[in-house]
């Protein structure tokens, strides 16, 4: 600090600012929400403070100065975190037998015209007889209106009470052979539900699930307009909800030994608890991490690459590839991996 300029002084000073943030964000993947849930809002803040210590470990590194090393290590010890937000090439492989599954938050198929975009229910199946995947999880899902029961033989479309406005469902072209659902035991319409399809000769588990919904806007002059206590106090009281429903569905997840694959919205990101809890003792690998590219992106936040639809595999299936449909008929981006059978 004493060979620096004034300027160069305050600048720092926002470095060690943003480098702290950065550190405390890693510690919240390990601390429930229940615990600490405004404190857990900040890991949402984690792409945006990975990415300001990026540009201020180049300003330093162009200049040569070694104040460089404050983000240099700051990233290198969150390193996991660092290839979570952007990966620049996937691990692509192909076989002679795959199995496709794309999950997709449809969000009630325009049930509302969110969007002034017309015929949103028939593009959605258009789009979806185009890329013709093997099993289709939709979250937001309402009234069959699209049809999705006359293009899949089999299927399971579930909302968690007579009066939900919307649920889930899975839809397949291989049988299945169970349906069943966790029942989060929150008011609205977030759940998870899993069914077992009999792939070839084995029986896999497929998890779809959609935690609680955080009522995020994706325009970002809504947020700004919007209470600034009353967005984290909501985000925080989700996070928490969220933590509940997490292990309510890894009871589930445990109690058999099927093969299993979670995928669905979890409104929520790849830096949160729950992410961590479920992804923490390895048993699977998150598809994108493996084989997709960019920051994969999956809603529909103006200026902020946010990644909160996920596709975790159990780690002794082989990933052939991932990817991220980047289309306007929901708020959702839809993701679609393929998988060696």
């Amino acid at each position: 600090m004493k060979n620096l300029g004034l300027l160069d002084k305050i600048i720092f000073i926002f470095n060690s600012l943003a480098a702290t943030g950065l550190l405390l964000s890693y510690l919240l993947a390990f601390i429930p929400p229940k615990s600490f849930p405004l404190l857990s809002v900040l890991s949402l803040g984690v792409p945006i403070l990975i990415l300001i210590n990026l540009v201020f470990l180049i300003f330093w590194l162009v200049r040569f100065k070694r104040q460089f090393l404050l983000s240099f290590l700051i990233l290198l010890i969150g390193f996991n975190y660092v290839t979570s937000l952007y990966q620049f090439s996937g691990d692509t492989r192909t076989s002679k037998e795959e199995l496709s599954i794309m999950s997709y938050n449809v969000r009630l198929f325009n049930a509302y015209n969110w969007t002034r975009e017309k015929n949103i229910p028939t593009k959605i199946t258009d789009f979806i007889k185009e890329k013709d995947p093997d099993i289709l999880l939709t979250q937001e899902h309402t009234v069959d209106e699209v049809k999705l029961q006359r293009i899949y033989p089999y299927h399971y479309v579930h909302r968690k009470g007579k009066n939900s406005e919307f649920g889930s469902a899975i839809f397949s072209k291989y049988p299945i052979i169970g349906k069943y659902s966790v029942g989060f035991p929150h008011d609205g319409n977030n759940n998870a539900i899993y069914a077992d399809v009999v792939v070839k000769e084995d029986t896999l588990r497929i998890f779809n699930v959609h935690f609680q919904s955080l009522n995020i806007k994706p325009e970002i002059d809504a947020l700004r307009k919007e209470d600034s206590k009353k967005l984290l106090g909501r985000i925080g009281q989700g996070f928490s909800m969220q933590q509940e429903q997490a292990e309510m569905m890894m009871d589930k997840v445990n109690e058999d030994g099927y093969k299993t694959i979670i995928a669905g919205d979890f409104n929520n990101t790849a830096f949160s608890y729950i992410y961590e809890m479920i992804t923490a003792e390895g048993r699977f690998t998150d598809a994108f991490l493996n084989s997709g590219q960019g920051f994969g992106q999956t809603f529909k936040l103006n200026y902020f690459p946010l990644r909160i639809d996920f596709m975790l595999v159990e780690s002794g299936i082989q990933i052939n590839s991932f990817e991220r449909y980047k289309n306007s008929f929901s708020d959702h981006y839809p993701i679609l991996t393929r998988i060696k059978i």
